[in-house]
């Protein structure tokens, strides 16, 4: 009976894995072939956000995610408002790049985002790092530069477009894991706040640049306007859709399954974009990409060890629980396979990142 039931549940998780490996390549070539004939990013980024905005709510009441929490204004102007900027200035940076580079060359400078995370963590919240967490990074830089360097269609442009894009997205994930903490939000909630700010504080902004160009552009007045349409709407419902099976993925397995699973899907997004787009490559190229991608799974492995470490090392804390008539205080132990890196938890900690499935 156990076994049986253990065998559904990994035929469920392979499924979920699949509909998200699908949905994020399919997103990626066609996000790839909408900016090849409809060059305007910042338009696809709303298409985007205006996807989330009118899907998450329905759809996660529906599923009984938990409601909003309060969150004081203060907190609102100081942390989540400059979320959203950084969601809606990552998706356009990264439309940019794939717009520029080829979707491979893309994803593989997006494997720096471990680089970007060590760096970060030590200089914000002063974190440091094990030797193997360090060694980690070798295989990562080595693989982008490679890749760099033997990159048939470089476009500058692309490559910074991808890296500053990276960077913001380690920084999202940094404080959007405090917004997890101080508030207790759930992510997917935390999904549909930032997408929506951002939607209606960058409508004025994507107005002026945009909107009046794209009024008078040809692509939009010729008869080939209701495919660009439909790839805009395909675009915004697959990137929804990616972002909900990365979750649902992240919800059933640990931090460390979760890591093989989304460097796994690299490889199935620069595979797909291979065969489907078919931008020339080197072997030497490709060689770069797959280095890369291990030096990610190399991280991912390191990063959960520590973690695990750190957890057995803890002090197992009191807490108070309930105070009797005579001003004294009961208290029970913390289960330590629920703790993780100071915080209690369902098993070990995930590393969510909360807000970014691009």
């Amino acid at each position: 009976m156990v076994d049986k039931k253990f065998k559904k549940e990994i035929i469920t998780i392979l499924f979920i894995c699949l509909l998200w490996y699908t949905a994020s390549s399919s997103n990626n070539v066609v996000t790839k072939v909408l900016l090849s004939e409809f060059p305007y990013p910042m338009t696809v980024t709303m298409v985007q956000l205006m996807s989330i905005t009118i899907y998450s709510g329905p759809f996660f009441n529906f599923w009984g995610i938990r409601k909003f929490v309060d969150i004081s204004w203060p907190y609102y102007f100081k942390i989540i408002v400059p979320l959203a900027l950084g969601k809606f200035m990552v998706s356009v940076l990264t439309h940019v790049s794939i717009w520029k580079v080829p979707i491979s060359y893309a994803h593989t400078v997006k494997a720096t985002m471990p680089l970007f995370s060590v760096v970060l963590s030590r200089i914000i919240i002063g974190e440091k790092q094990t030797y193997k967490v360090y060694c980690s990074l070798i295989p990562i830089v080595t693989g982008v530069l490679i890749a760099t360097l033997t990159e048939l269609s470089f476009d500058l442009t692309g490559l910074l477009s991808a890296l500053t894009a990276t960077l913001q997205m380690s920084l999202q994930n940094i404080f959007s894991k405090k917004v997890l903490q101080d508030v207790g939000l759930h992510h997917l909630r935390l999904l549909h706040i930032l997408g929506r700010l951002a939607f209606f504080l960058f409508i004025p902004i994507w107005l002026y640049f945009d909107f009046r160009t794209i009024l008078t552009e040809t692509v939009m007045v010729i008869d080939r306007k209701y495919y660009i349409i439909t790839l805009l709407l395909a675009d915004g419902l697959l990137n929804w859709l990616q972002n909900i099976f990365a979750f649902t993925v992240m919800s059933m397995v640990t931090s460390l399954t979760f890591a093989v699973a989304n460097a796994s899907k690299r490889v199935f997004i620069i595979l797909c974009s291979l065969f489907v787009i078919g931008n020339p490559v080197t072997p030497l190229n490709v060689f770069g990409m797959m280095l890369a991608i291990v030096g990610v799974l190399f991280y991912n492995k390191a990063k959960y060890d520590t973690l695990k470490s750190d957890s057995k090392k803890m002090v197992l804390p009191l807490v108070k629980t309930s105070r009797n008539e005579n001003s004294s205080y009961k208290y029970h132990k913390i289960d330590s396979g629920n703790i993780s890196n100071g915080y209690v938890s369902n098993g070990m900690q995930k590393e969510i990142h909360a807000t970014n499935f691009v």
